[in-house]
């Protein structure tokens, strides 16, 4: 998700892309989006007023979303409304938005199960995927026909015990096409779970293929839970994560060049 339109006068450059994000993230996740629009507003201190002249809108219809007369907004809405509320604040000078960096942006990384993200100019099917980095299909016949269009790497104690929904909705990047590798797998049941979970909260989006790095077999768990959730998945044993980031590079050259986005810093400890 971003929040820069295509006008690049009124983009909003990184990190407060990410503030975004996550305001916006909250809110639709929410049980209550309008509640939670009611309570990101009041947390920077504007009222319906202001906000609707900032949006060219009128303050009734904020207050029908908010107070649920109104369903809920779509994606064009909530993206307005989360511009309008940090471009106030920022015109204020920015008295909430520097809290939330110092107290909140600050974690982001620690809390960014993300280690590497890739995306793919041309598709790989997911055989030649596992194929090309040495991954063992649980699942055949779940894989087959599945295509590849980037993965990305996440660290699988981070994606279970930290990282919030606004998070976890990046490790698809630009499509749901995709590999997923968990890395440094302990218990391959409870990390399905979670991304079981993850997949109900992101209205039932699943990737092309889930790796599980680090682990010699599935769970007799895991593996119920891959076939009734139709996962494609696959494992990688004994091998370090550096290795596995460079077979991972290698399926490049399988390809037209692609565009390698590095999210976080792939030095490892072996």
């Amino acid at each position: 998700m971003t929040f820069n339109d295509t006008d690049n006068s009124s983009t909003l450059e990184y990190p407060l892309n990410e503030v975004a994000c996550k305001i916006a993230g909250e809110i639709v996740f929410s049980d209550n989006v309008g509640k939670a629009m009611r309570i990101w507003r009041m947390r920077f201190g504007i009222s319906q007023t202001e906000l609707a002249l900032h949006m060219g809108i009128s303050p009734s219809l904020i207050s029908d979303y908010e107070s649920g007369r109104r369903k809920s907004p779509g994606a064009t809405m909530i993206r307005k409304f989360v511009r309008a509320l940090i471009e106030i604040d920022r015109l204020r000078g920015m008295p909430v938005l520097s809290r939330m960096l110092k107290c909140e942006y600050h974690y982001l990384n620690s809390q960014n199960p993300i280690i590497e993200h890739e995306e793919y100019v041309e598709p790989l099917s997911a055989e030649e995927f596992c194929k090309a980095i040495g991954a063992k299909v649980v699942t055949i016949e779940e894989v087959k026909g599945k295509r590849i269009l980037g993965y990305t790497v996440a660290d699988s104690l981070k994606f279970l015990l930290e990282s919030p929904p606004y998070i976890r909705a990046k490790l698809y990047g630009l499509t749901n096409e995709r590999a997923i590798i968990f890395t440094n797998v302990n218990d391959s049941g409870a990390l399905l779970i979670a991304l079981k979970f993850s997949i109900e909260e992101l209205g039932g989006l699943r990737p092309s293929l889930v790796v599980l790095h680090g682990i010699r077999g599935i769970s007799e768990l895991g593996l119920l839970l891959a076939k009734k959730e139709y996962l494609p998945l696959a494992i990688v044993e004994a091998v370090t994560l550096r290795e596995l980031l460079s077979r991972l590079r290698l399926t490049r050259s399988c390809l037209s060049k692609v565009e390698r986005r590095g999210i976080v810093s792939t030095e490892t400890n072996d």
